[in-house]
């Protein structure tokens, strides 16, 4: 009935036979008995059928999820081609992104878009094989892998499967759960998946894998190279706040047991809790603040001081206290040596300030601010740029008479990379010549010996974090130059980008005297 293949009907049929002439009492009896029933049970040849209305899924992946363009084209052209073409193999794509932007729940959003079921799979400290492969049956209390378990539970062999937190998997000497992995998530090879207790190949190329990371560094090359990895980056404050009124407020209006007149919170004031109370890409905390203030009104309604409230900037502090964070905003005028570079967090983009100070000396060079090994060489490299054109700016000798302080403010927290190249460049040729940087220009790249500028990463944070701290021109290296279409459009019309191909052109668009 199941019409599986003859190798595996014969293997059945003979385990079955060995089953049926053994006493019921024996260990081994169990063991037979509980094989064949795994067979059985398999969903061999039963498929879901696959939603193939592009509109309908379209529909369903905005009303999940706010923003997230490239993911939500990547399935709608999967369910194009599943509509052209029946047999095509189940792709193995890869979410990478900061914590809270909604990984997990876009790869629940596929499955209710795609019409199929959905399988969920933790690899977050995962060490052993056999949570991949199962056990031999000459094991006692042998069972199968967690994939054949979580396929025999979906009861289709073509779900939606979710390894989650892929970049999190461990090895010791139980075997190595990443190399087990690839077999499962290679296209040419899955159709043959073997789990070590079923010993008889399953057909995984149904499967429509998605696996999720916080960072692709940690994922085993190989395993990565099976993957297509989707990119979903943090989330602007314009995003956050609709996603807000959207979907968080709602869900957390209901979850309070509040109706929408009970509670209400305006825009400035959500502005407001998003950069003062929270600091991350996704809007997991922000949703718990939210919740917060939801049980704060709650609380005020049972003790009967009012039925509505609405919740104001000013409330902020009342409700949930000092507001906890701040970002830089630049202020002031323009000053000799202190320079606005951008830097890339884990929780989004940031503005750095580089501070040169010159005093005199015999051409020490003191770097400090908690500076990574790579950010400390990027700044030799600086000086040793600007030692090579001292002439042409008159400041031949300055390495003999001063000697050079940098310093990045804020120095507790460790910084490094080699994206702050240009923005050091300028700041200590700015204390060499006396003349100021302009307070409205921030800057990003790396600088080589011969002044050239290379292109870095995290354009997109970056410059969303220089226009929020007031930032009017941002100087970015040449090769970034495509980085620019991924900015809101809202934000790209308020900056003047300028590209440099050079150290010195940065010069020219961020002194004050040219």
């Amino acid at each position: 009935a199941l019409g599986l293949d003859e190798k595996i009907t014969d293997k059945v049929k003979k385990e079955i036979n060995k089953f049926t002439k053994m006493v019921p009492s024996s260990a081994d009896s169990a063991v037979i008995r509980n094989y064949v029933e795994t067979i059985l049970g398999l969903p061999w040849k039963k498929s879901q059928k696959t939603n193939s209305d592009l509109k309908k899924a379209e529909k369903i992946l905005n009303e999940d999820h706010y923003g997230l363009e490239k993911v939500k084209e990547r399935i709608l052209e999967y369910l194009a081609v599943v509509h052209l073409n029946k047999a095509i193999k189940g792709p193995i794509i890869c979410l990478v992104g900061p914590p809270g932007v909604g990984k997990t729940s876009i790869a629940r959003s596929i499955a209710r878009a795609t019409g199929r079921d959905f399988v969920r799979m933790s690899l977050g400290g995962v060490r052993d094989e056999a949570e991949i492969r199962g056990h031999r049956r000459t094991y006692i209390g042998a069972i199968p892998g967690r994939i054949i378990t979580s396929i025999k539970d979906a009861g289709t062999n073509n779900p939606v499967f979710l390894f989650d937190e892929v970049d999190k998997i461990g090895a010791d000497f139980k075997g190595d759960p990443a190399s087990a992995l690839l077999e499962v998530l290679d296209p040419e090879q899955n159709k043959e998946f073997t789990d070590h207790f079923l010993d008889v190949p399953f057909d995984l190329s149904k499967v429509m894998f998605i696996t999720t990371a916080n960072s692709i560094e940690t994922i085993p090359r190989p395993l990565l190279d099976r993957m297509e990895v989707i990119e979903v980056s943090g989330y602007t404050e314009e995003e956050k706040v609709k996603i807000a009124q959207q979907y968080l407020i709602p869900k957390q209006i209901k979850a309070h047991g509040l109706k929408p007149k009970n509670f209400s919170i305006s825009e400035k004031t959500l502005r407001d809790l998003i950069n003062y109370y929270t600091r991350e890409s996704g809007v997991r905390n922000l949703e718990r603040e939210i919740g917060s203030l939801c049980r704060k009104v709650a609380r005020k309604i049972v003790s009967k001081k009012g039925t509505a409230f609405k919740i104001t900037p000013a409330g902020l502090e009342k409700y949930l206290g000092k507001k906890r964070f701040r970002y830089d905003l630049v202020e002031g005028e323009s000053e000799v040596g202190v320079t606005t570079g951008m830097a890339w967090t884990q929780v989004g983009g940031d503005t750095l300030f580089i501070e040169t100070a010159l005093v005199p000396g015999k051409g020490k060079v003191q770097l400090t601010g908690q500076l990574g090994d790579v950010m400390q060489e990027s700044a030799q490299a600086a000086i040793t740029y600007i030692r090579s054109i001292a002439s042409k700016y008159g400041i031949e000798d300055f390495y003999e008479k001063y000697d050079l302080h940098i310093h990045v403010p804020e120095g507790a927290v460790p910084k490094d990379g080699p994206s702050a190249g240009v923005t050091m460049f300028t700041s200590v040729m700015s204390a060499l010549t006396g003349n100021p940087v302009k307070k409205d220009v921030a800057m990003t790249g790396e600088i080589t010996l011969r002044g050239k500028i290379l292109p870095v990463g995290g354009i997109k944070e970056k410059i969303l974090a220089a226009h929020r701290a007031g930032i009017k021109t941002i100087l970015l290296p040449a090769e970034n130059e495509p980085d620019i279409d991924d900015i809101p459009q809202s934000v790209r019309k308020e900056l003047h980008f300028v590209l440099l191909k050079n150290a010195e052109e940065a010069l020219k668009y961020a002194m004050e005297k040219c």
